[in-house]
């Protein structure tokens, strides 16, 4: 299986993390969206990523790919077949890419991507508006959810992929969750990133 999409992005980290998890081989190639190479628009008709080639079998979009993986490999199961379950993850996985990771990736933006690789400078005021005003909100509401090691079933899934993700881009960025104020969601989010798959799929940002 060949795997499209930089490690930086946190939407190819979701798919590394699942293929580490169910102990799958892959061939990762650390491209960036709307890159021209011929095989990868062929994945990603849109050139977004994450994409992916098993043996000929091309597939776009980290949700689509994760459930794709967790038919193709059951063994551990990371997306949850009982109907509440199954909804509660699917709640979380939507959560973390559309709502979670816009306000996580700012400081990222700002103090990583845009001086270390646009030649731009860094706007303070932007992080601090995202730190001040617009996460506080969403770590309050998972703070609120979170009642133990894992957000569904007691066992980790698409769930927990999806919102510890993007955690890895605002740790790169020297943003902390305030664990006085989150304790939950500080523990929590320390917890899935030292995962053996977390850690893999992390490294691959060196790739």
């Amino acid at each position: 299986m060949i795997v499209y999409g930089t490690g930086y992005s946190p939407y190819v980290r979701k798919v590394l993390v699942s293929l580490a998890e169910k102990g799958l081989a892959y061939e990762h190639r650390p491209l960036m969206f709307h890159d021209p190479d011929p095989a990868f628009q062929a994945a990603s008709p849109l050139g977004k990523i994450p994409a992916i080639d098993d043996n000929g079998f091309l597939l776009a979009d980290s949700t689509a790919i994760l459930f794709y993986l967790d038919r193709r490999a059951p063994t551990p199961t990371l997306v949850p077949t009982e109907p509440q379950a199954l909804g509660r993850a699917l709640w979380f996985d939507k959560f973390g890419d559309t709502e979670l990771f816009g306000k996580l990736v700012v400081p990222f933006v700002e103090r990583v991507l845009k001086p270390n690789m646009m030649g731009k400078p860094t706007d303070e005021a932007a992080v601090a508006k995202a730190l001040d005003r617009d996460l506080p909100p969403l770590f309050d509401h998972l703070e609120s959810e979170i009642d133990g090691p894992f957000l569904v079933d007691d066992a980790f899934s698409i769930a927990d992929i999806s919102i510890a993700t993007g955690f890895y881009n605002f740790g790169l960025a020297k943003a902390e969750i305030d664990a006085g104020r989150w304790p939950r969601l500080a523990a929590y989010v320390k917890a899935i990133l030292a995962r053996p798959s977390f850690e893999t799929a992390m490294a691959a940002r060196k790739s």
